[in-house]
């Protein structure tokens, strides 16, 4: 079953791009269009097929999908994720065109339920970050706390953990760092981020820690980092360029001289994946209902980097950040 709202939209999208049917296999664009997109089942295998009238269908497998498609149809959206096999299994003479032209629009405007799950994963990851002050970082890998970090997400409720990083030292300046056996140190910043989902929802938290002091200069330049962030938050409005929200970070960031050090992106759309719409740099326009992760960062090579990451939902009067975790520095005793 399928929320009759949610039905409603789709189909009349559908009839707009002149789409005859949808065939959809496990994927984001599927569990939104499930009847409970935010049960943690999710009925996550198989194939749904909807046409512009009649109940949407289930079927196992491709063939059984195509058998459902209208024999007149003439336009069919298939799943963006669908393989090339899964294509040919179809055997379909309609012309194929990707479900994303219906189903991208509806899922770029959260519904209540949506964010709800938002900060619910939202409200997880700040949990395992404040519990992880607690923690003995002297002495432990990145890995190892890592792993131990995803353990204790997923006793929160969470129903997986997209991702989860340790970043020590030098390793906290490089994007594209992955835990691995660096031992963590005194004097050492350290980048801990916690992406966790709820009821299929994404959100992602990042704070930076420093073990036992702080490296030299370091507090400035992560003042640097919140001021970004911050800058970026308040351009989260109706009506308001996505571009700004990115604009926005980067003058605060190249103002302060760090400009040749800044992230490549300020941030991104999250909700059923980790990354979706709205790009910042794309030329959207903030609507009530979007929801996006702000994750300014600095990175100076070889020495250390900051990066502070919140989920952000833009309501009717402003931005709504999900995420409670102080972003203040917070220096680990042990």
């Amino acid at each position: 079953m399928i929320d009759p709202l949610v039905l409603e939209d789709v189909r009349a999208g559908m009839a707009g791009a002149g789409i005859d049917a949808l065939v959809l296999r496990p994927s984001p664009d599927f569990r939104y269009l499930r009847a409970d997109p935010l049960s943690a089942a999710g009925g996550e295998e198989g194939y749904l097929v909807v046409a512009l009238d009649g109940p949407p269908a289930p079927a196992a497998d491709p063939a059984r999908a195509a058998a459902l498609v209208p024999p007149a149809a003439r336009r069919v959206a298939v799943d963006p994720q669908m393989h090339a096999a899964e294509l040919f299994a179809l055997r379909l003479g309609a012309e194929l065109v990707l479900a994303s032209v219906v189903l991208a629009p509806l899922r770029l405007r959260k519904r209540a339920a949506e964010v709800a799950a938002l900060r619910q994963a939202a409200a997880a990851a700040d949990a395992v970050l404040l519990a992880a002050r607690e923690l003995t970082w002297f002495g432990a890998t990145e890995r190892a706390m890592a792993r131990r970090l995803r353990a204790m997400l997923a006793e929160t409720g969470c129903e997986g953990a997209p991702s989860v990083l340790v970043a020590a030292g030098e390793h906290s300046a490089d994007a594209r760092h992955r835990p691995c056996e660096r031992v963590i140190n005194p004097g050492d910043a350290l980048l801990v981020s916690v992406g966790g989902r709820w009821n299929g929802y994404c959100a992602e938290v990042a704070r930076v820690f420093a073990v036992a002091e702080p490296p030299e200069d370091f507090d400035a330049m992560y003042s640097v980092v919140l001021a970004a962030q911050e800058a970026a938050v308040d351009r989260v409005r109706p009506g308001v360029a996505c571009a700004e929200a990115d604009a926005a970070a980067r003058e605060v960031v190249d103002g302060s001289g760090y400009g040749d050090y800044t992230a490549a992106r300020t941030g991104r759309g999250i909700g059923l994946s980790p990354a979706e719409a709205p790009w910042l740099a794309a030329g959207e326009t903030f609507a009530a209902g979007m929801a996006v992760c702000l994750e300014p960062a600095v990175y100076l090579p070889d020495l250390f980097g900051a990066r502070v990451a919140d989920v952000v939902v833009c309501g009717e009067d402003g931005p709504e950040v999900l995420s409670t975790a102080s972003r203040a520095l917070h220096v680990l005793d042990r």
